[in-house]
């Protein structure tokens, strides 16, 4: 690669390239990162829709989000009809600056939910219901912290009817330090009622267990690196 190959491939801002069929042609690192959590489909046509009338490039400021990816602007550029490029400008996030591998015991985070939720069931008549990927290994993981975690979260939907949890592994998403890359899991639990809350304490303890959490309107969502014992 050349020294502007490199600027692109290194730029925090996803970057891709797309033919006329809406197939990749070329996207650099952060864009890799960016396809497990949304359709090159869904960049393609969102290319297609903020591109200038005419050949050249077209910046727009826009709110966009894709799981943990938020976005405040894009730029469209083309110079023919055979290739289109999008790239996405990124708000700022918490960033995982010292994954530590070393801290935590191994756990079965099945038995650590089914603590949790025996926990909190005494306190409501919600129901509680469990999708649980049945191959989920045994990881490293602070308990402590990762039980105080899921028993705030659960807390929050006391008032629901049903409260639903669903462990999985994150498909082709993962976090990057030192040129180590780990798969990540996460924890979706949802209900109908949620209390309002800051969610500081919630970012604070999922910092500790090395994750991050994402809220959506009935979801809350636990993400966090998996760890082995080498």
């Amino acid at each position: 690669m050349d020294f502007f190959e490199k600027w692109i491939e290194y730029d925090f801002n996803p970057f891709l390239m797309f033919n006329k069929e809406g197939k990749v042609v070329s996207l650099n690192q952060e864009a890799q990162f960016l396809i497990g959590s949304v359709a090159p489909s869904v960049l393609y046509e969102l290319a297609l829709s903020y591109a200038s009338a005419s050949y050249g490039f077209k910046t727009t400021f826009v709110n966009l989000e894709f799981g943990r990816f938020k976005f405040f602007g894009i730029c469209v550029g083309y110079e023919n009809d055979e290739n289109i490029g999008i790239k996405l400008y990124q708000y700022p996030s918490m960033k995982i600056e010292n994954i530590e591998e070393d801290v935590g015991e191994i756990t079965n985070i099945y038995a650590l939910i089914d603590l949790c939720i025996s926990a909190n069931a005494t306190k409501t008549d919600a129901k509680f219901t469990k999708i649980l990927d049945p191959t989920f290994p045994e990881i490293k993981i602070k308990t402590e912290y990762f039980i105080k975690l899921l028993n705030h979260i659960y807390e929050l939907f006391l008032d629901s009817k049903e409260i639903k949890t669903k462990l999985y592994f994150k498909i082709g998403e993962y976090l990057k330090l030192k040129q180590k890359k780990y798969t990540l899991f996460a924890i979706d639990i949802c209900g109908d009622n949620i209390k309002k809350s800051s969610f500081d304490e919630l970012k604070e303890l999922a910092q500790e267990i090395n994750g991050y959490i994402e809220t959506h309107k009935n979801c809350i969502t636990i993400s966090a690196p998996i760890i082995y014992n080498d």
